[in-house]
Formats: C-alpha cells, sequence, structure tokens
C-alpha cells in the first residue's frame, strides 16, 4: 500500500508535458478541475476523460504508474460510493430488506466516481511531470500579484513544494520502520481493526522523531545557504514562455470552451 502513494514522486521523461513551462500546467490543472464540477451529462466526461487520456500520452508517464495511485484512495472511494448509492433517494432498482438502491443513486454514484479518479489522475501527472523546484517557481510566478497586498507569496509556494517533496520520503521512511517493526515480530496484518491500531503505535513515534529529524536538516541546509525568503532573490534559470507554451495556453481555451458548450449550450447535456 505504501508504494502505492505516488503524490509527490517525479517522474523524470524528455516529453512535451515535461518541458512545458510550469505556470501553463499549474493552468492546466485549475481548467481542468474546473472543468470537472461542470459535468452536467455524459458528453463532457467522456470529453475530460480523453483530455486526460491525451495528455498521459503525451506526457509518456506509464500507465500502470499512474494508476497505482488510485490504490491509494481506494478506501475514500468505496466510501464515497457506497453512501451515495445506499442514502440519495429514488425510484429503487434494488430492494433488500430494509436497503434500497436507486436508479439516481447508481447514476450520481458513477458520475461522482468517475469524477473523483479523473481528479486524482489529473493532479497528480501534474506532480509526475513538474520536479519541485519549478512547480515553486510556477506557484511564485502565477500567483506573484499577491505580494501587492502583502500576502507572502514565495513562502507559501516553498512550503507547498517541501510538503510535496516529503511525502515520498516520509513513506519511504514509513515503510522502513514498518519492515524493522515487522523483523521484531509486530504483525500489521492479522487480527481485528482495534489490534492494527494497536500495532500501529510503535510507528508513530519512530515517524515523528524521523520527520521532525528531517525538516531539521532541511532547515540547517537552507539557512547555511543563506536562504531569507523570496525577496530579492535571483534564478539560475528564469522562467520564460516558449512558442510551445504559447500553443497549449490556446488548445486549453479551446478545450474549455468546448466544455462550457457541452455543458450549457449543447443538446446532449
Amino acid at each position: 500500500m505504501l508504494k502505492d502513494i505516488t503524490i509527490g514522486q517525479y517522474y523524470k521523461e524528455d516529453s512535451l508535458i515535461h518541458r512545458l513551462d510550469p505556470r501553463v500546467k499549474l493552468f492546466a490543472v485549475l481548467i481542468y478541475v474546473i472543468t470537472l464540477f461542470m459535468h452536467k451529462s455524459p458528453a463532457t466526461y467522456v470529453m475530460s476523460l480523453l483530455f486526460l487520456i491525451i495528455m498521459i500520452k503525451i506526457s509518456k508517464v506509464p500507465v500502470k504508474y499512474i494508476l497505482r495511485g488510485l490504490k491509494a484512495i481506494a478506501v475514500i472511494l468505496l466510501f464515497s460510493v457506497m453512501i451515495n448509492m445506499l442514502f440519495i433517494p429514488g425510484k429503487p432498482v434494488i430492494q433488500f430488506w430494509i436497503i434500497s438502491i436507486s436508479a439516481e443513486g447508481i447514476r450520481t454514484t458513477i458520475y461522482l466516481g468517475s469524477r473523483l479518479i479523473m481528479l486524482v489522475l489529473g493532479t497528480s501527472l501534474l506532480t509526475f511531470t513538474t520536479t519541485p523546484n519549478e512547480l515553486t517557481d510556477g506557484l511564485d510566478k502565477s500567483l506573484g500579484f499577491l505580494n501587492k497586498v502583502g500576502v507572502p507569496v514565495h513562502e507559501i509556494a516553498m512550503m507547498m513544494s517541501i510538503a510535496l517533496r516529503f511525502i515520498p520520503i516520509l513513506t519511504e521512511e514509513l515503510e522502513k520502520i514498518m519492515k524493522a517493526q515487522t523483523a521484531r515480530g509486530i504483525d500489521f496484518e492479522s487480527g481485528g481493526l482495534l489490534k492494527r491500531v494497536k500495532s500501529m503505535v510503535p510507528i508513530i513515534v519512530p515517524l515523528f522523531v524521523a520527520a521532525i529529524r528531517r525538516a531539521n536538516d532541511l532547515a540547517m541546509a537552507m539557512e547555511s545557504r543563506c536562504y531569507h525568503g523570496g525577496v530579492g532573490r535571483s534564478k539560475l534559470k528564469p522562467l520564460k514562455y516558449e512558442k510551445r507554451d504559447k500553443m497549449a495556453y490556446i488548445f486549453l481555451f479551446v478545450f474549455l470552451a468546448a466544455m462550457i458548450y457541452l455543458s450549457f449550450f449543447s443538446p446532449w447535456r
């Protein structure tokens, strides 16, 4: 399960998506998330799925590697499916004792499940194709106008980047601790829910200590390099839009226009 957590991991590859300006990719994720909540018909879901498939194909990130991240949200997805199927009212199509499942519940479950899956895959593709440094620079540039109203954009972007970078690091640390505790005779797989919760106690303290140690090492490294925030800080590789970035913006606006049409004006909505 731990190796299935792919959030924050970067997949090194030479693809068009990898070479795009991080500001373009951030804008693409924003557009994609907005359009996911505009869905009102099967046509919009098909369009979003087609867009996602094209982006994955262009990124050259293996499909099995991307889909592996869905295992980490399997419990949340299953819980969402059960809640929607059992509690959304409507004309019942399945009736068993006090359990009633309506056609509206099934339809809503399919729509929400598809939306959640595409949301996770679409946003994960950002971290698969963008390094933490690029993500920080992209957020800093994209939200730079907020500096005028006193918002510390660079510091916020840096914190988000560090948090994303720490996810795979702490996941690896957790896996090492679990292997060490398993070698000492602790069983994490068998027993009831209460027993499994108790077996996690010997993991929490070492993981907490490891997280503090890693954070302290990072703070010392940043301090030794005289890091004092983004004020007056220059870039080794300043962001600059290329022709491919401008073409990507045009493609994104065309996609947004198509989704608006399918959602509000199309006869298939």
